[in-house]
């Protein structure tokens, strides 16, 4: 259970005011005390994430988030925090306490969750006190839903809470195949994978970790070699492979090496269609080639780390977005969750693969480049673009 990251986990967070009961909810769910419970509102002050295996779904990871009727400079700060939690979630649990008459607060993030297209399962907890009954009927007039009354005291609702979570699961459950219609069962794939200053020491980076296993798992022949021994690989092959895939930082290279009947693409590219929005990142690309040589560019990793002598993110890309456009190209570095609320003023953002997120934390900031009117692209797909190479890749 610890072993999977939480980039391949199954998000679910649950949302409600103070003192609703969101903690006995998840430790209901977790079987277990993973969260502070108490009768003092606001115990929950930062979100507190819980791997966990559950039926039907496999690795997951539970929310459990502060109270959006939390008060004060400080409370601000953790209603802020969990409505980014929004961004990350693949379903969302929204957990209502006793109904006194002011649904306000409800609807209002009832209408955010929906905003941001996700899947949302209504709760109404405490289910083993007297009156619950009244207080569902009450909701269910309040916000025109069904819901599910919930006790985390008696257990009641936490198998019918369990299959909604299994049933959404396995609508989602579409993307798996990274390799999607590229290759079938005893084709050969080259991965080619730098070992520079770069890479990290004594292991691969997940992408090319879950692309090797994804190949073994549709019994494909995948050979790993670094780019350097690109040209030995080939010419030891009795035919070419049906796929090369490299990393993006050497896609000109090992485009120049690719035999024209073999297939070519990048971990980062089979990212961007893997996690992303593959046509928004291909209609960003063609943006990217038009910019002024004053535009401004906002490169986004998606984990924090300290950048290396040839970081992609900080160095290469950088280097190429200048030598392409021009030194006057002004350009900036977030990583992590430091994705700026407001976009407007970049001409362009290149997000990175993403190993480290889930897709709906790619696809909420899709949207919200798509909304704030900003184009949007991909590492792979930019460097191939910026290489002149796009049309060469498969996506």
């Amino acid at each position: 259970m610890t072993t999977v990251a939480r980039s391949n986990r199954y998000h679910i967070a649950i949302f409600g005011r103070r003192n609703a009961g969101k903690s006995s909810l998840v430790n209901c769910i977790a079987g277990q005390g993973v969260s502070i419970v108490s009768d003092v509102a606001g115990t929950t002050t930062d979100t507190v994430w819980k791997n966990i295996e559950l039926p039907g779904v496999g690795a997951a990871v539970i929310a459990d988030t502060a109270g959006f009727d939390d008060v004060g400079e400080l409370g601000t700060m953790r209603v802020d925090a969990a409505r980014k939690v929004l961004a990350r979630a693949d379903v969302a649990i929204l957990l209502l306490r006793e109904y006194d008459g002011d649904a306000s607060l409800e609807k209002e993030w009832l209408a955010q969750i929906r905003e941001q297209q996700l899947p949302v399962i209504i709760i109404a907890g405490k289910s083993d006190k007297e009156g619950s009954a009244e207080h569902v009927i009450a909701w269910q007039s309040a916000l025109g839903s069904d819901l599910i009354p919930f006790s985390a005291v008696t257990g009641e609702g936490r198998d019918a809470l369990l299959d909604c979570i299994a049933r959404q699961y396995t609508q989602d459950d579409d993307l798996d195949d990274i390799t999607h219609s590229l290759v079938k069962p005893g084709d050969t794939v080259v991965l080619v994978m730098p070992q520079d200053a770069s890479a990290p020491k004594g292991r691969l980076i997940q992408p090319q970790v879950q692309t090797l296993r994804n190949l073994l798992d549709k019994h494909c022949i995948p050979l790993c070699c670094a780019p350097e021994e690109l040209p030995h690989l080939l010419q030891s092959l009795v035919a070419p492979p049906q796929l090369i895939i490299t990393d993006s930082q050497v896609f000109a290279m090992v485009e120049k090496l690719t035999p024209p009947e073999t297939k070519l693409t990048s971990f980062s590219v089979l990212m961007a269609r893997h996690k992303g929005d593959i046509d928004a990142f291909r209609s960003g690309a063609k943006v990217l080639l038009a910019l002024p040589p004053t535009a401004r560019v906002l490169i986004a990793e998606a984990c924090s780390h300290i950048p290396q002598n040839e970081d992609i993110g900080r160095v290469k890309l950088p280097r190429l977005l200048r030598s392409k456009l021009g030194e006057g190209v002004k350009i900036d570095v977030v990583g992590g969750n430091d994705f700026p609320d407001d976009l407007v003023g970049y001409d362009i953002v290149i997000h990175c693969g993403a190993c480290m997120f889930n897709r709906r934390t790619v696809l909420s900031r899709v949207r919200q480049a798509k909304a704030q009117g900003v184009p949007i692209t991909n590492y792979g797909i930019a460097i191939a673009a910026l290489s002149g190479i796009l049309d060469r890749v498969v996506v």
